[in-house]
């Protein structure tokens, strides 16, 4: 039973990955099978680059490669390619992708960023992960200059069956979120997903109402939130870094939620997110379902977009 669950979060990992496999762990592996020298070495970053790992990433593992080879010139296609894959592997595995153990409950995991990313139905799916995992979840849907999704939030909710705390459209997300830890803590939930507003545009005004959903976060519990988690969409590529990259300006971010990876060929922007900004991938969306949010695992991960 545990082992078919484990194939099966792996299958739906393989299958998001199969753009990416197709530019780059098929076409890597050809590669290899080659002779290799400047020629298939400068092939090998262009094709590592092609897939958003970044000019940088994707320089330092042809190097290292590059530095197999002239210590080792008999290194067999598989060995190189397993060589490869650790590196990445080891780049991946540098910070934790767990989320944080909260010090009292409720653990409070703030939602932040741009409208269009997945980040409502993100929340949806992560709420789903948690309850199937034994966790009494709380949802607040203080996103409220969007009505839609105010309403969007409350549907997933009633389909989860979760509770729900959300306040009348254009009304104040921070009291909504004081509510919403009320409410959580006076019904014993284990964890409490606040859902956030996107305006990137405005960032001033962003970094401001975050602070306050903050402040009321702490009024009731010390420390939270416990995990600020950025939603990035992964079919932007470099773009997403850009994003990340303002967002942990104004409210530093602990780890990222990357969501649509089944539909875009540039998988790896998960290493250029990491080697960039220093935060754990620690969620991935592999598909439009209700389950289809697994834990980021990087080994599984690596060997996906080469298998």
């Amino acid at each position: 039973m545990v082992f078919n669950f484990f194939k099966s979060s792996y299958d739906k990992v393989k299958n998001a990955l199969a753009k990416t496999r197709s530019i780059l762990g098929s076409k890597i592996t050809s590669l290899f099978a080659g002779k290799i020298d400047a020629d298939s070495l400068e092939i090998l970053e262009q094709l590592l680059y092609e897939a958003d790992l970044g000019a940088k990433t994707a320089a330092e593992l042809t190097g290292k490669v590059k530095e197999l080879y002239a210590k080792e010139p008999n290194t067999k296609p598989d060995e190189a390619l397993a060589f490869l894959k650790k590196e990445m592997i080891q780049e991946l595995s540098i910070k934790s992708n767990q989320l944080a153990v909260a010090d009292q409950l409720p653990m409070v995991i703030l939602i932040v960023g741009v409208n269009g990313n997945g980040k409502t139905t993100s929340v949806a799916k992560l709420a789903k992960k948690l309850t199937d995992e034994g966790k009494k979840v709380l949802v607040a849907a203080a996103d409220t200059f969007r009505a839609g999704a105010i309403h969007q939030l409350e549907i997933w909710a009633n389909k989860i069956n979760i509770d729900i705390v959300k306040g009348a459209p254009k009304s104040d997300p921070s009291a909504v979120v004081f509510d919403a830890l009320s409410a959580a803590i006076a019904r014993k939930a284990d964890v409490v997903i606040i859902d956030t507003a996107g305006r990137l545009h405005t960032k001033i005004d962003l970094m401001q109402e975050l602070e306050k959903i903050k402040r009321s976060c702490r009024k009731l519990v010390p420390n939270a939130p416990h995990e600020t988690l950025l939603i990035l969409d992964a079919t932007v590529g470099q773009n997403a870094c850009d994003q990340a990259k303002i967002f942990n300006q104004y409210t530093p971010i602990s780890g990222i939620v990357l969501t649509k990876l089944d539909g875009t060929a540039k998988g790896g922007i998960v290493l250029s997110i990491q080697k960039q900004l220093g935060i754990a991938v620690k969620f991935i969306g592999v598909g439009e379902g209700m389950e289809d949010l697994e834990h980021f695992e990087p080994e599984s991960f690596v060997n996906a977009m080469f298998e």
